[in-house]
């Protein structure tokens, strides 16, 4: 799988949230769609609607994401901020899966802040150091 590392994640503009959306992250665990199906909708274009749903609701759902592929600013808010304390857990196939305030450098050197992430155990990945399923450690 190519990198995706230089795609810049897409934000969808809402009256009292925004969510940014990175394809180049997303392991589609479906807990966005699957958790407020009226905000998100795959089969919809654009496929996230933030207004529909109260931004706390969309907030709550968002932190759902294991990966960190979704992410959002309520309006004149802070950005989403990391558990306390970080946790690390390993799935059987060897994935880290982070959540916290996280610092994560990406093999150009530079550093992303982070609330959740799921790193590659296998090093195939194309998105290294974040999971993309091309390897042994994301095929479940």
């Amino acid at each position: 799988m190519a990198s995706k590392e230089a795609n810049e994640p897409k934000a969808y503009a809402g009256e009292g949230i925004t969510v940014t959306y990175d394809t180049g992250r997303c392991l589609h665990a479906a807990r966005c769609v699957s958790g407020l199906p009226e905000v998100f909708d795959s089969g919809k274009r654009p496929w996230i609607q933030p207004d529909g749903a109260a931004p706390e609701r969309v907030a709550e759902v968002v932190r759902r994401c294991p990966s960190g592929a979704l992410q959002y600013r309520l309006a004149g808010g802070p950005q989403e901020e990391g558990d306390r304390p970080t946790g690390v857990a390993r799935s059987p196939l060897g994935q880290l899966f982070l959540r916290g305030e996280l610092s994560v450098t990406t093999a150009d050197g530079v550093a992303h802040r982070e609330t959740r992430v799921v790193l590659c155990a296998c090093g195939v990945s194309g998105n290294q150091p974040y999971c993309d399923h091309s390897g042994a450690c994301g095929k479940e």
